[in-house]
């Protein structure tokens, strides 16, 4: 079928792009990874948001914390 060594490697080669093409389509093709993406926005969304709340209650908390101390004292 083939007439030398060559020929073979190189239709192999062409054959092996091909799959690594096909593999890159359907990744693309794919909503999987769109679907993926859109959650991570909206848990960082979510996370963003919950570290500025602790952030601004605990400031309220150190005070608190600092005002009952002091009636101790």
């Amino acid at each position: 079928m083939y007439k030398n060594k060559d020929m073979k490697s190189i239709e192999l080669a062409g054959e092996k792009r091909m799959q690594k093409f096909s593999v890159l389509h359907g990744f693309i093709a794919s909503e999987r990874g769109a679907t993926a993406i859109e959650y991570a926005l909206i848990a960082g969304g979510i996370s963003v948001v919950i570290v500025g709340t602790v952030i601004a209650i605990g400031v309220d908390v150190t005070g608190l914390f600092t005002t009952v101390q002091s009636a101790f004292n």
